[in-house]
């Protein structure tokens, strides 16, 4: 058996495990390139209004190139968290927007 590498499981496309968070998953991949939601938004189209924190933690452990995750900001206007890091966040942003 091959020995597991300590971060090869944060690595690997989130897999939904309700139905809430498949939804949240599918709203951000519908969001258009160049376009942007706040987490908030996406917490009350995925039915939950105050779960903007919720929509924060479930898109920080996803890593399917499908959910362009980045394109998820703050309500105040700032990027917010990202786990690719801030700055590609913010150049992925730039580059769409273009």
């Amino acid at each position: 058996m091959r020995p597991m590498n300590f971060f090869q499981d944060t690595k690997r496309p989130l897999k939904p495990r309700s139905a809430w968070q498949k939804k949240v998953l599918d709203i951000v991949r519908k969001i258009p390139r160049g376009k942007t939601l706040t987490y908030k938004e996406v917490a009350i189209c995925a039915g939950r209004p105050k779960a903007f924190r919720a929509v924060g933690n479930i898109l920080s452990k996803n890593y399917n190139s499908k959910i362009p995750c980045h394109r998820v900001i703050r309500s105040d206007g700032l990027i917010g968290g990202y786990n690719r890091g801030a700055e590609r966040k913010r150049l992925l942003l730039k580059q769409e927007k273009l």
